[in-house]
């Protein structure tokens, strides 16, 4: 059974197809591996981390958040966050109808990240900073509409770790095959009731 780590690039669908009068990158157009699906979605203008498996129970287990699986984002937000900000961050934020559950949030040193195409806006007078948004849901849009919804708006939003496997090693478009370490990890959650 293939299960593939993919650093999906900005700008591209988390799917195969794409329907629309005028076509988009999508999964298709850097995975030649046939009969795998994503586990769970980026944004098209998210990057990062993806498994994509051919397993149906293994999909459903990673994406129902019920299991409260952990991922962790590396977010670039317009502004420097205020103490204030990351503990609301931290504690739950009122978006809309229903407050998220606590967050893991930390301020993180900008890291070593390949270049976005194409790159985010700059304005000279407003500083970025960038912060490590660990969660244990995924609604749509989650992390930006957290930022924003303290103040810091999302400029970048890169995903680096689903649980125990991590993005290292991969630049934007490439994939691999689990290791052997990671398929047992991926057993081993997939035998268990509790979270990656």
């Amino acid at each position: 059974m293939p299960h593939l780590l993919f650093y999906k690039p900005y700008n591209v669908l988390s799917q195969f197809t794409d329907d629309s009068p005028n076509p988009r990158s999508t999964l298709k157009d850097f995975i030649p591996v046939p009969n795998v699906y994503a586990v769970g979605r980026l944004d098209q203008d998210s990057e990062g981390l993806m498994l994509l498996t051919d397993n149906g129970q293994l999909q459903h287990r990673l994406s129902d958040p019920k299991f409260e699986h952990s991922k962790t984002y590396w977010v670039q937000v317009e502004n420097i966050p205020t103490d204030e900000a990351i503990a609301q961050l931290r504690k739950g934020v009122k978006i809309k109808d229903y407050l998220t559950r606590p967050a893991i949030v930390d301020r993180l040193p900008e890291p070593d990240l390949s270049d976005r195409d194409p790159p985010i806006r700059f304005r000279k007078n407003i500083p970025t900073a960038w912060l490590e948004i660990t969660l244990t849901e995924g609604r749509n849009r989650q992390v930006r509409r957290m930022t924003a919804a303290v103040g810091f708006p999302t400029l970048r939003l890169v995903r680096v770790a689903i649980g125990k496997l991590r993005l290292t090693g991969l630049s934007p478009g490439e994939w691999r095959e689990l290791t052997p370490d990671e398929l047992s990890y991926l057993r081993q959650t997939q035998r268990s009731r509790s979270a990656i």
